[in-house]
């Protein structure tokens, strides 16, 4: 517990006047009005609800005070930390940044006082860092991708298709989805201040959909099996048949999960009359299938920021996006959900490898 009345009356007059002043550094006009508030009796995790901090950042504010005065804790990390590096320090600081992912500042002030013989506090580090250009983001998961030959020469497949397709003719997406009985918060506009939340859930249920969509008309029959097989991928590919009566051949591109390649699949389509046509994606390669996109929209419309009070209702919602939202608002998703591909490498992105893992800059990528 933080004793009261440890200031004196000169102290207390040279920290009221940095609160009072309209031209201190907003951030050491609040570490003085903490100090004045310790002083006047109240406790850590008082100020701390007053300024939005924790209240382990009021405690570290007075134990620099305490120990080393307020020239110390008002330079610390707010302006003594922009010109306490030179120049060639900075650069050397940021060469063996751009060789590692540093997950705290912890790492990094240790190499400073390690290298360079200086301290920086946490917040102190944080604002040179952002100076030198670097910010904290968390590393984005890059999935295994096909080679880049592979990519565009199914791109380039695609484009043929389209060019000489038929009026007998027709092209499907088609994949499954597993929405989970699961409240998934997403990011969006809040009034500054606002603290929104949505009542969360957390059962163990899912809906299975094996859908197909058509660009062109925007056709997305599903059906919801109990498992996501080659039995339903089979039932799939019987009712886009069923919808195209008229088309001579409906070829239906998908990944190579192996129920799309199994026995159900195969005498479906050793089939005499069968009108399917299968085309297979290059392998690691969902951001070549339009129909993510449209997992995607479902995603928006019915699960984020939604709170369903039973697995039924949660059901009901996603089966009437695909009956009933779909088919009568399609062509407010129609930009969402478009054809246009392109071929996705790892150049550019950063990567670091450590202990058989491989980090991108842009997360963990299994070797």
């Amino acid at each position: 517990m933080i004793r009261p009345g440890f200031l004196s009356s000169s102290e207390r007059r040279e920290l009221v006047a940095c609160v009072r002043s309209q031209r201190e550094d907003h951030g050491i006009a609040r570490r003085a009005n903490a100090i004045l508030l310790l002083d006047d009796g109240e406790s850590c995790l008082q100020i701390a609800k007053f300024l939005y901090l924790d209240d382990d950042t009021i405690r570290g504010w007075y134990k620099t005070y305490r120990e080393a005065g307020w020239d110390a804790l008002s330079t610390d990390g707010w302006k003594g930390g922009q010109s306490r590096m030179t120049s060639a320090q900075e650069t050397e600081l940021c060469v063996w940044l751009d060789e590692r992912f540093c997950r705290s500042t912890v790492e990094i002030r240790a190499h400073i006082a390690a290298q360079f013989d200086l301290g920086y506090s946490h917040s102190g580090c944080i604002k040179l860092l952002s100076r030198l250009g670097y910010e904290y983001r968390k590393p984005k998961g890059l999935p295994r991708v096909a080679s880049a030959e592979k990519q565009a020469e199914f791109i380039a497949m695609y484009e043929r298709l389209l060019n000489g397709l038929g009026a007998d003719e027709a092209v499907y997406f088609a994949d499954a989805v597993h929405p989970e009985y699961q409240t998934k918060p997403a990011f969006g506009w809040v009034k500054a201040g606002s603290n929104p939340a949505v009542t969360t859930t957390a059962g163990r249920g899912r809906v299975n959909i094996h859908g197909a969509l058509n660009l062109e008309t925007f056709d997305a029959p599903f059906v919801e099996p109990t498992t996501v097989d080659g039995v339903s991928a089979a039932q799939l590919l019987a009712k886009i048949e069923a919808r195209n009566p008229n088309k001579r051949l409906i070829h239906v591109i998908w990944d190579n999960a192996a129920y799309h390649k199994g026995p159900d699949v195969r005498e479906f389509l050793a089939r005499p009359d069968c009108r399917i046509h299968l085309i297979q994606l290059p392998p690691y390669c969902p951001h070549l299938n339009p129909i993510e996109r449209l997992w995607a929209v479902m995603h928006q419309c019915v699960t984020h920021n939604r709170h369903y009070p039973s697995q039924k209702q949660f059901a009901d919602a996603i089966l009437r996006f695909f009956r009933e939202t779909l088919p009568n608002e399609w062509n407010t998703f129609q930009n969402q959900v478009s054809g246009s591909f392109r071929v996705i490498t790892h150049e550019n992105f950063r990567f670091w490898r450590k202990r058989g893992i491989k980090l991108a800059m842009g997360g963990y990528i299994d070797e």
